[in-house]
């Protein structure tokens, strides 16, 4: 099976563009090593550490809509929900952090952990 390399996203809200269409569906790559050294060199980072998520995000968000290009301007616009959302999936897709979520079976009452499968793969 080969390697995934993009996943689809819906954002929970979607962006609004200047002509106010909405755009929610996307494609997430998985980011490579440039993507997490380079920005950390851009000033805004430098100055703002925080940046870096935007930085990031502009970098692997490959599709967004019908927009021709991501850039920091639109994930600067983002709203506050649709910015968690994928920088969770960001997380997530780079193995960044483990996810689970703690179950307890309905008939014998055992608790036990499920991984997340953000991704639906096997």
């Amino acid at each position: 099976m080969p390697l995934m390399t993009e996943y689809e996203f819906t954002l929970p809200n979607g962006y609004v563009d200047e002509s106010g269409t909405l755009h929610r569906d996307g494609v997430m790559r998985l980011a490579t090593a440039a993507d997490e050294i380079l920005p950390m060199k851009d000033y805004r980072v430098q100055q703002n550490p925080s940046y870096l998520t935007i930085l990031i995000l502009s970098r692997v968000i490959v599709r967004l809509g019908t927009l021709k290009e991501v850039g920091t301007d639109v994930v600067e616009r983002l709203f506050a929900r649709d910015l968690a959302f994928l920088n969770d999936m960001y997380q997530r897709l780079n193995g960044l952090e483990d996810r689970t979520v703690s179950a307890v079976c309905p008939q014998c009452g055992e608790k036990f952990e499920i991984p997340l499968n953000f991704t639906r793969e096997e």
